[in-house]
């Protein structure tokens, strides 16, 4: 943002105009949708050795239901992912310049963001393509087998999460290692106590 629009805003001891972070809270939601999706798929084309366990603990699971989960789940996180994105490219524009250090992974505060910022939309991409994907096993290509998903979508969504995890490190450096947003980071820079101030 522009400076005089930035200080135009009310901005917290988190240097955001509202309480809480919204990045890192739909951050976890994309994971979750995104984890369980591709979790029901692999259960549903194990669903084979696993349908005595599902008998003998009374669940009452059929290999399509875990596969609508599966579904379900990556179409809510592809579209959740839109509005993480944008969150995070909101948030970013209100950082004020991190302190001149570097990150366990030897980046600076700029080229964490930077990276972070590159890394989200190409998630985001990664992530359509796997719901485009899916939805073609689920109406197209598979819709009269029983294993709706093929093995290379399952690998996909596994180097997915490993992106994912790589991803999630440089945002918890951002937080943890630089302060950005973190209310309690920022208020030591001012030289303040956050036990008192938080209170």
């Amino acid at each position: 943002m522009y400076p005089d629009a930035i200080a135009q805003l009310d901005l917290g001891a988190n240097g955001l105009p509202y309480g809480i972070p919204i990045h890192p809270n739909l951050v976890h939601l994309t994971l979750g949708l995104f984890i369980i999706g591709i979790a029901f798929d692999i259960v549903g084309v194990f669903f084979v050795f696993e349908k005595p366990i599902f008998k003998y603990l009374a669940i009452p699971a059929t290999r399509s239901n875990l596969f609508d989960v599966g579904w379900y789940n990556m179409l809510a996180a592809a579209i959740i992912t839109f509005f993480t994105v944008a969150a995070g490219f909101y948030e970013i524009m209100l950082v004020d310049n991190p302190p001149d250090i570097d990150s366990a992974w030897g980046l600076s505060s700029m080229e964490t963001m930077l990276w972070h910022g590159v890394g989200g939309v190409f998630l985001l991409t990664l992530i359509v393509a796997m719901t485009i994907w899916r939805g073609f096993q689920r109406y197209v290509w598979r819709n009269d087998t029983s294993r709706q998903v093929q093995w290379s979508y399952l690998l996909a969504g596994l180097v997915i999460m490993f992106l994912m995890y790589l991803h999630g490190t440089l945002g918890a450096q951002l937080a943890a290692e630089f302060g950005v947003h973190n209310t309690a980071g920022h208020l030591l820079r001012l030289g303040q106590n956050p036990d008192i101030v938080l209170r």
